[in-house]
């Protein structure tokens, strides 16, 4: 009796094993996808394994977070708002100010949306000129904080019509995890999506292996042409951003000024760390948290880290003696490759 069942279940076992060896080798033989251009003032490449490419989709989506977010759109909903016109907030623009407004309370406001007049006046942004003086400074930091401005009923109210706002620091990492939603959306389980640096990793790369990306070593390099590596992270599955004061700054009087604005004083960031980027489930968040550890510094940074313990951080800071060192949260000693 025993033999019976054995060989009625072996044609069922051997139509298993070669539909799983069919499937396995459909899946290696499928190409991989390589689509790149420009979106939201930067460049984005988004690798994925399928039989065509989709990125007439894939651009479809990003405009829309465009069309929401971009101040350089002037017809966006956020370039409405600043504009002081009454316009209706969409699901996605509800999504980036609600995910910013949490990420504010738990930074204790070292990222906050509304600090655009301070980046604008300081030379960053939409027009570069002469540092603002210190009444300049102080009255436009009355008019910033992310708890001047609220959300109701699909509207943004404000405290004072000329609060700006300003989700240039998160727009990126949104954009990266809206691609990824439509890419598993349409099945696809293997991709990489990168704009402007930041990054969302799912599945394995071409070479079949978990996918590598590069932290670049900080440098006096305006011109971003300087890529030398100073460690390159195993993101498997996660999302990655970087913030560095070396990417966006300039000098006067033999003063280095960064493009991280701290909302609390007005005045670019003076401190030890030079990169901050950090790992989480959604980019966005990354994104902004990277943007708020180069405000808090290290141990405000690390004082965050330890109370989130989701998210992973490697960050890079000059010494007493102005040299190079590195700390990194303990839960990603496992994904530094080099």
């Amino acid at each position: 009796m025993t033999n019976k069942r054995l060989l009625w279940r072996l044609p069922f076992l051997l139509f298993l094993i070669i539909g799983t060896v069919y499937i396995v080798r459909q899946q290696r033989s499928m190409p991989y996808q390589h689509d790149k251009g420009q979106i939201f003032g930067t460049f984005y490449h988004i690798t994925y394994q399928n039989d065509s490419s989709i990125q007439a989709d894939i651009l479809a989506e990003l405009q829309k977070v465009d069309d929401a977010l971009s101040m350089f759109n002037k017809e966006s909903i956020i370039s409405h708002i600043n504009r002081g016109e009454d316009v209706e907030t969409n699901d996605m623009f509800e999504s980036v100010f609600n995910l910013a407004e949490s990420i504010s309370d738990k930074t204790d406001g070292a990222f906050d949306i509304t600090v655009a007049p301070l980046v604008n006046a300081w030379g960053f942004g939409f027009k570069t000129g002469n540092p603002p003086t210190k009444h300049m400074v102080d009255s436009l930091r009355a008019i910033v904080g992310y708890n001047k401005v609220k959300l109701v009923n699909h509207r943004i109210q404000k405290t004072d019509p000329r609060v700006m706002l300003d989700c240039s620091a998160i727009a990126k990492g949104y954009g990266c995890d809206v691609v990824a939603r439509l890419l598993e959306k349409r099945g696809i389980k293997n991709y990489m999506v990168e704009i402007g640096g930041e990054v969302v990793t799912h599945g394995i790369s071409e070479k079949r292996l978990p996918w590598k990306i590069g932290v670049t070593k900080p440098s006096d390099d305006s011109l971003n042409v300087n890529n030398e590596l100073q460690t390159v992270l195993n993101v498997k599955d996660r999302a990655m951003a970087t913030s560095g004061n070396y990417r966006n700054f300039y000098y006067r009087g033999g003063k280095k000024y960064a493009h991280t604005i701290d909302p609390a004083t007005g005045y670019p960031v003076q401190h030890s760390i030079l990169s901050a980027t950090v790992l989480a489930k959604r980019c966005a968040e990354a994104d902004a948290y990277a943007t708020a550890f180069m405000v808090m510094g290290m141990e405000k940074a690390q004082k965050v880290l330890a109370e989130h313990l989701e998210l992973m951080a490697y960050l890079i800071y000059s010494d007493d003696k102005g040299n190079l060192q590195v700390w990194y949260s303990p839960s990603m000693e496992d994904k530094i490759l080099k």
